[in-house]
């Protein structure tokens, strides 16, 4: 594929702006319609961005004749549902991580993926951060083995909102949202994959309806380990920190910064063309429809972290 490659994006909230933002810095894509729930607010976005068609209905931007794929940044509830109707339109999509909230919608999805032979790609972000890709090399190259890896993802999201603080209409998950990044970044670093998984959780919130803290362990087959960390209740310093803790070195990675485990920082400039993780995940996504061939994270290549997901999930139900 040589033409410009035309978008729609659905979710005009805090991750659209920034798979916008992204865009904006790759050739040959056009962003030609915006999909959300608040048809004010979705203009205003719309305006900034030069994007010409928007609507509060996905099937009515799939109906765009020219519409080449879609990106999907919608709540997660929605993920399988909406990619499905991407892919039965023909339509190339990208949703956002987690590509389902249930073993079922992510199997479902495959499914269909490998009916119609379209790229279906899922947000699975740390595969592309810059600091993930460094550690990537290093394993790649026989530089390094990961023995643990020691992960916390902490928010402050006792009440409903999204990453900037904004109200939110849907609530968010620890384990198929959060959980979600580091049970595929662990079995993909490390080259193996997850045979034991645990999991225990703490309080449900009386409101929200779901667990504000867990904790994961995870084993893969070749003997590396994971300890994962999640919280809602954080009143502290915000957002995931990986420590890989390997056979020749130690490596701290936050977001797309990289360090040594005595806080030297790594440059990382140099890993890819980017700095930006979700930039770089989207020029995967068009690099792949372009090339004709399956990306890195594709749904097909990221369920097995779904079946773990769903393993955990049943754990977890029994100790209610």
């Amino acid at each position: 594929m040589t033409k410009t490659i035309k978008v729609a994006l659905a979710g005009a909230g805090a991750f659209g702006v920034k798979h916008l933002d992204g865009i904006q810095n790759i050739e040959g894509v056009e962003v030609i319609s915006l999909i959300g729930r608040e048809l004010d607010k979705t203009k205003e976005v719309a305006a900034k961005y030069g994007v010409g068609h928007v609507t509060t209905e996905l099937s009515e931007s799939l109906a765009i004749p020219e519409l080449d794929a879609v990106i999907l940044c919608t709540p997660t509830q929605m993920h399988a549902e909406q990619t499905l109707a991407c892919l039965k339109a023909g339509k190339h999509v990208q949703v956002e991580i987690p590509l389902a909230d249930s073993w079922a919608g992510a199997d479902a999805v495959v499914a269909e993926q490998k009916k119609t032979g379209l790229v279906a790609m899922c947000g699975h972000t740390r595969r592309f951060n810059p600091s993930h890709q460094y550690v990537n090399q290093q394993i790649t190259a026989g530089k390094f083995n990961i023995q643990q890896m020691d992960v916390q993802t902490y928010f402050f999201r006792r009440t409903n909102t999204n990453a900037l603080g904004q109200a939110r209409s849907w609530t968010d998950h620890l384990l198929w949202h959060h959980a979600a990044h580091t049970v595929d970044l662990f079995a993909y670093q490390a080259n193996s994959p997850i045979v034991q998984a645990n999991a225990i959780q703490g309080p449900i919130h009386p409101v929200l309806g779901i667990a504000m803290d867990m904790s994961i362990q995870l084993r893969a087959a070749n003997g590396a380990i994971c300890t994962l960390s999640l919280s809602f209740n954080n009143d502290g310093p915000l957002g995931t920190y990986f420590r890989y803790i390997g056979d020749t070195a130690t490596y701290i990675a936050r977001y797309d910064d990289l360090f040594t485990g005595k806080e030297e920082k790594i440059d990382v400039s140099n890993v890819a063309v980017s700095m930006n993780g979700i930039e770089l995940q989207d020029r995967e996504f068009f690099a792949a429809i372009k090339e004709g061939r399956e990306p890195n994270s594709s749904v097909g290549r990221v369920l097995d972290c779904y079946r773990v997901l769903h393993q955990l999930e049943r754990q977890l139900a029994q100790q209610q």
